[in-house]
């Protein structure tokens, strides 16, 4: 994966995606949207992941089949609403080792909080996927992405719903070598720091909090 924003444009991803936008969506109806488009972004997202052979018997004969090659990935959920990404991609790939950031946003400098850090061992052998519903000033991406790097990530891919262009420059500024999927790049931030068009917020949208 070498370009640094890839943008999935699939019309199942797109017609979700209207539906979750839509401000008339209920919280399970949002959730169960966010599910299944992360299970259609993590297609995306996983596309390279290195393979091997092995000898395997179909009920015809034998023969050398693709499988995953290397250690477990692991898929980083920078809370709270990464949780909303991340149960679609554990049902693609249920053996994947998780670990989660604990950020919020400081609502007047915008710039981001860190609460809490748990991630498997070994990142510096394993794929890392940072999932986050929105990519709006990238302040939290990045910050995400400093503390995976300090704790020896070197190969991330950071997977979102939704970016801005402003998180989008922010993020290749600041890390160059992590490439971005998401299902769309909006227009831009509003004063506020939202995403516009946008969906709103994407974690009261989906646990129902205002």
């Amino acid at each position: 994966m070498t370009e640094h924003l890839t943008i999935v444009d699939h019309p199942l991803v797109q017609h979700k995606l209207t539906h979750m936008r839509e401000k008339t969506t209920s919280t399970a109806g949002f959730r169960r949207l966010l599910r299944e488009i992360s299970n259609l972004l993590a297609y995306e997202v996983t596309r390279e992941l290195p393979v091997t052979t092995r000898e395997i018997e179909t009920p015809m004969n034998t023969m050398q089949a693709p499988v995953l090659d290397g250690k477990k990935l692991v898929l980083v959920s920078i809370l709270r609403a990464g949780n909303g990404l991340l149960d679609g991609v554990l049902e693609l790939i249920p053996s994947a080792r998780v670990g989660f950031v604990g950020l919020y946003r400081d609502e007047e400098t915008l710039q981001p909080v860190q609460y809490y850090f748990k991630v498997p061992q070994e990142l510096e052998d394993r794929l890392v996927i940072a999932v986050d519903p929105m990519l709006a000033t990238g302040n939290s991406s990045v910050a995400a992405i400093d503390l995976l790097k300090k704790a020896g990530a070197t190969n991330i891919r950071f997977m979102c719903l939704l970016a801005a262009p402003e998180g989008v420059a922010r993020m290749k500024e600041a890390h160059p070598d992590v490439p971005i999927v998401t299902a769309s790049l909006d227009e831009r931030l509003n004063e506020d720091g939202y995403i516009v068009p946008g969906l709103g917020d994407a974690g009261d949208r989906m646990f129902g909090t205002k």
